[in-house]
């Protein structure tokens, strides 16, 4: 008999799931791997409109990726859903506008999973939301996803502790023959 203990499951949020939340996706896979914990967590990434639905990374978001050996090419863009919510630990919003949209379709006692990704940047943590907001590099140029990369990057550590944190409360996985 095979029993493990699920997965803990994220979310990173943005508009048209094509920039900023598949950036923080694919970099969440790569450091949770790198700490360890990719057996035990499940990234993706969704966006709050149905703008993009279907269509891949935006190339300059993959260019920043590539550029730290991190490829992104097989996504596709999904609109949020709301049974996420109870399917999902931890749900990243990756700018204000973002969060205040998924905490007000939030289901009740689902909202406390409803975190702005720079939360976990202890150089802004203590900030407002209203300025831990990563902007929309679509309207800019590459420099604009480089900003961007920097942003997720310094929010990331913070995340993967959070994540082990989190598990370190749940039954280890097991398995038995």
């Amino acid at each position: 008999m095979n029993s493990t203990a699920s997965p803990y499951r994220i979310i990173t949020v943005c508009t048209g799931n094509i920039c900023r939340s598949p950036m923080a996706e694919f970099m969440l896979v790569e450091a949770l791997a790198a700490a360890g914990l990719s057996e035990r967590t499940v990234v993706d990434s969704a966006g709050t409109t149905s703008y993009e639905v279907g269509r891949p990374i935006d190339p300059r978001a993959a260019r920043v990726l590539d550029a730290h050996g991190i490829h992104s090419h097989a996504h596709i863009a999904q609109k949020f859903r709301p049974e996420w919510f109870d399917e999902r630990d931890l749900i990243l919003a990756l700018d204000v506008d973002h969060y205040g949209h998924l905490r007000e379709i939030a289901p009740a006692g689902t909202e406390h999973k409803v975190r702005m990704m720079r939360e976990f940047d202890p150089a802004v943590a203590h900030l407002d939301h209203l300025d831990q907001g990563i902007e929309d590099p679509w309207f800019g140029g590459q420099s604009d996803f480089e900003l961007t990369w920097e942003l997720i990057d310094a929010a990331v550590p913070g995340v993967v502790e959070h994540v082990r944190a989190e598990l370190s409360q749940r039954p280890p996985a097991f398995a038995e023959a």
